[in-house]
């Protein structure tokens, strides 16, 4: 199994002044950087591949790797693109999702709990999709709704109509078995290929999801602390109120 962990991203949303405006990623609670933490978790998970997806500023999270002197080192992989949607990101790192086995992909500006990459990286081998019922309406968060267990939709804009009988909020983490790693190598390839390069990347997964959602497992995971950072009130609740939620027992690292 391997984890691709998406930072190319510029994070504008935070509104950084421009001499302190670092990737999401590099933000710290309690002394320790997203990125830290996120080895950290996939260490104790048992992943030791990781694939970073960088873009914005890829200097300042090299230097932290060699701050941290991790090892395994991760494999880094370059989208020069990282101003447009994260979908070429994902397309960035197609060598990785074709390698073989498991896949995680992963947003790197989450906050989160330990129970939430068990609950991610457990049995041998699955396609998964983790949600939080748990959520604040509106038009951020991204939706997945789900329909006698087999998720039927994956945007911020849920379409007047459909019929579902759960929604819940995505955590922004998925994990592919060889075969659907490969299919949506396949798609985001296409967006690249036929200039949709501007989009996110949940649009190709939920192409993926809408074409085989029923080989996936939706996994809910609502009550397990996470947050993910994208404007300032999130870094001041993520260091408030969801950072003081994250136990040792739970794996996660104080």
């Amino acid at each position: 199994m391997r984890a691709i962990v998406l930072a190319a991203g510029r994070g504008l949303r935070l509104r950084l002044p421009e001499e302190s405006h670092i990737p999401k990623c590099l933000l710290r609670f309690d002394g320790m950087t997203l990125l830290e933490r996120h080895l950290r978790l996939l260490e104790e998970a048992g992943v030791r591949e990781v694939v970073l997806a960088l873009g914005f500023r890829q200097e300042l999270i090299r230097a932290e790797l060699e701050r941290l002197a991790w090892r395994p080192q991760p494999q880094i992989i370059i989208n020069d693109s990282f101003d447009q949607g994260s979908v070429l990101t994902v397309h960035a790192a197609g060598d990785a999702l074709v390698r073989g086995g498991d896949v995680l992909l992963m947003d790197a500006d989450v906050l989160y709990d330990g129970r939430i990459m068990d609950a991610l990286v457990r049995d041998r081998t699955a396609n998964r999709i983790l949600i939080d019922r748990d959520f604040e309406p509106g038009d951020e968060p991204v939706k997945v709704c789900v329909s006698a267990g087999v998720p039927v939709e994956l945007r911020k804009q849920v379409a007047p109509g459909l019929q579902y009988d759960t929604i819940g909020e995505s955590i922004g983490f998925f994990r592919f078995d060889e075969p659907m790693a490969r299919r949506l190598a396949q798609i985001v390839a296409g967006y690249a290929a036929g200039g949709r390069g501007g989009l996110p990347h949940e649009e190709a997964v939920r192409d993926l999801l809408l074409e085989r959602g029923a080989s996936f497992e939706v996994t809910d995971v609502t009550g397990a602390p996470w947050i993910e950072i994208d404007f300032p009130a999130d870094v001041a609740r993520a260091g408030a109120e969801v950072l003081p939620q994250l136990t040792a027992a739970a794996g996660v690292i104080p």
